[in-house]
């Protein structure tokens, strides 16, 4: 009788040597240690990530300090230069308030001395206004100029109009800005 039953084929002979020697490995085997490898890997990327992480925090830190204490000194620097900004020229004005207490104490003065003393104690200020950069406006017969004048009146002349005719009081520039205008009649327009 014959049966149609099959019969498994065996494998190569070599093939069954090879499978026999090495131990039965599965999938999940295979799996395993890589996911070990990358769970450590991943650990030691994230342990750098922090350390990285604490390195720029403590550097944004120190630079949030210094900006702060750059701050702080600025501020510091403003509020003195503001406090002592007049200390130079003050110490320029204290030989000519000297001068005048001399002048003053001076018995016995005649009126030539006191003039000759008056005229040295201007020379005295008015080289230290020229040291502080302090100059004066005195415009007559300048243009008007609005930036630096301030025109009290206007009177009929034979100058230009628009000129400054008379000066009433002299103005003073510090550095190059108006510290005060000069006050001044000016040349009416002809009508």
């Amino acid at each position: 009788m014959q049966t149609n039953e099959t019969v498994p084929e065996e494998p190569p002979v070599a093939e069954a040597a090879a499978a026999a020697e090495s131990p039965a490995v599965s999938e999940e085997s295979f799996a395993e240690p890589q996911a070990e490898d990358n769970g450590a890997a991943v650990q030691e990327e994230l342990r750098l990530a922090q350390q990285k992480a604490d390195e720029y925090q403590d550097l944004w830190l120190r630079a949030k300090a210094e900006t702060e204490n750059v701050r702080r000194r600025a501020q510091e620097d403003i509020a003195k230069a503001a406090k002592f900004a007049i200390d130079r020229f003050a110490r320029e004005l204290l030989p000519v308030k000297d001068s005048l207490e001399a002048a003053l104490a001076t018995e016995g003065a005649t009126v030539e001395s006191l003039r000759a003393g008056s005229e040295l104690t201007l020379k005295q200020l008015v080289a230290a206004f020229e040291k502080s950069a302090l100059t004066e406006i005195n415009p007559v017969g300048e243009k008007f100029d609005p930036n630096r004048h301030q025109a009290i009146s206007v009177v009929e002349s034979g100058q230009e109009a628009n000129t400054v005719v008379t000066v009433l009081q002299k103005g003073y520039l510090l550095a190059e800005r108006v510290l005060r205008p000069a006050l001044v009649i000016v040349a009416k327009p002809a009508s």
